[in-house]
C-alpha cells in the first residue's frame, strides 16, 4: 500500500511541476473554453427583423399636401406698384431689397410642411391679418357725414337731455379748479398715473369722544418727471381717497433723471426712523426696491434704480423720505458752482453723443 501511495503522490507532484513548468500565457489559453462570441453577436442582430423606411410620396402624404402648397402659392403674389410706393415711404431701397429676398427664399411647401397653428388656450380664435375693420369685433371709426345712430327718445316723443348726476357735477368743478391751480389742462389731468399706497383708520380723541375716519397717502406722476404725494382724511371713504388725490396733482414737483432713466449718483432722506438710500444703476438694471418706492419710481419715469431702507420701515414715512431723496438730490451743476469749476459733458466729444 506504502509503494502504491507513493507512486501516486509522486505523479501528482511531476504532474504539476510540468503545468507550472508552461508559459503563463500558453497556459491560460489552455484552460480557457473557446468560444466565439464575435459571430454568435453577429447572428443575434442578423437574426432581427430591419424595418423599412417609406418616403413621403410613398405613403401618398406628398399628393394630399399639394392642394394646400398651390392654394399657399396663389395667395402670395408679387408687390403691386401701390404697395411698393408705400414699402418706400417707411424703408429704404437695400431694406426692400433684402426684404423681397427673404420671401423669395422661402418655400411654399416648406410652410405648409412646417406651419403648425397653435392650440394654447392663448391663441387668437380667428386667423386674420388685422388688415380690415370687423363690425362685430373692431371699433370702427365714425367718418365726416355718415349717419349716426338716432339718440334714444322719452316717452312723450322729443330727445332726452343728457342729465349728469350731482357727483360728476361736482367731480367737474373740482377738476376744473384743479386745472386752474396746476396750470394743466383737464385731459392732463386725467392722463397723470395715480395710485393710492398707504390707508388706514386713525382716531382723533376730543371731549366729546373718539372721532374715527380714514388716513389715505397717495402719489401721482406724469411718467416724465414730475411726481407728487397727497394725504387725505376723512370720515368717507371716497371724499378721503378724492382728497389725497387732488392734493397729490397739486404737490408735483419736477424729479431730476440722468439719461432720463435713474437718479443722479446717490441719495439719502430721513423722515422720523426712517432712512431711505437711493442709487444710480446702469442701464437695464431695473427697479430693485420695494413695493413703494418703485411706485414712486414708476410715476416719475425712473426705470433704473437701487434702494435700501437700513432702518425703520413705516409705509408712510417710507413714501414720503422716498420723495424727498427724489426730489433733492445734488445735481453736478450745484456741485460745480460750488466748487467754482466748469463742468463740461466730454460724452459728446468721445461718443458724439450716444451713451445708451
Amino acid at each position: 500500500m506504502a509503494p502504491a501511495a507513493r507512486r501516486c503522490l509522486t505523479c501528482l507532484f511531476e504532474s504539476a511541476l510540468t503545468v507550472s513548468a508552461q508559459p503563463r500565457g500558453s497556459r491560460a489559453i489552455s484552460m480557457l473554453p473557446k468560444k466565439d462570441f464575435v459571430k454568435r453577436a453577429h447572428r443575434r442582430r442578423a437574426a432581427l427583423s430591419k424595418p423599412t423606411s417609406l418616403a413621403a410620396k410613398d405613403m401618398g402624404l406628398a399628393e394630399e399636401r399639394q392642394g394646400d402648397v398651390d392654394a399657399l402659392a396663389s395667395n402670395l403674389k408679387p408687390y403691386s406698384p401701390l404697395e411698393l410706393k408705400l414699402l418706400k415711404m417707411k424703408y429704404t431701397s437695400k431694406q426692400i431689397d433684402a426684404i423681397r429676398a427673404g420671401e423669395e427664399s422661402v418655400d411654399t411647401e416648406d410652410m405648409v410642411r412646417q406651419g403648425r397653428f397653435r392650440t394654447d388656450p392663448m391663441r387668437i380664435d380667428y386667423i386674420d391679418d388685422f388688415a380690415t375693420l370687423r363690425p362685430g369685433v373692431d371699433r370702427i371709426p365714425e367718418q365726416d357725414g355718415a349717419t349716426r345712430k338716432p339718440k334714444r327718445k322719452a316717452a312723450g316723443g322729443e330727445t332726452a337731455p343728457e342729465a349728469k348726476s350731482e357727483a360728476s357735477a361736482v367731480n367737474d368743478q373740482q377738476m376744473l379748479r384743479l386745472s386752474q391751480q396746476t396750470g394743466l389742462d383737464i385731459e392732463a389731468i386725467r392722463k397723470l398715473r395715480t395710485k393710492m399706497l398707504v390707508t388706514h383708520r386713525v382716531v382723533n380723541q376730543t371731549r366729546m369722544g373718539k372721532i374715527q375716519s380714514l388716513y389715505f397717502l397717495t402719489i401721482a406722476g406724469n411718467g416724465d418727471g414730475m411726481l407728487g404725494i397727497g394725504e387725505g382724511k376723512a370720515a368717507e371713504d371716497e371724499d378721503g381717497r378724492r382728497q389725497a388725490m387732488m392734493n397729490a396733482i397739486r404737490n408735483m414737483k419736477p424729479v431730476p433723471r440722468y439719461e432720463g432713466r435713474t437718479i443722479f449718483g446717490e441719495s439719502e432722506a430721513k423722515i422720523g426712523a426712517t432712512i431711505v438710500q437711493l442709487s444710480t444703476r446702469p442701464p437695464g438694471f431695473g427697479n430693485r426696491c420695494q413695493h413703494l418706492i418703485y411706485e414712486l419710481a414708476r410715476a416719475a419715469g425712473i426705470s433704473d434704480l437701487a434702494a435700501r431702507t437700513p432702518r425703520s420701515r413705516n409705509k408712510m414715512n417710507v413714501v414720503k423720505a422716498a420723495f424727498a431723496a427724489l426730489t433733492n438730490q445734488r445735481l453736478p451743476e450745484d456741485i460745480a458752482k460750488a466748487r467754482g469749476r466748469k463742468m463740461i459733458d466730454v460724452r459728446s466729444v468721445y461718443y458724439g453723443g450716444l451713451v445708451h
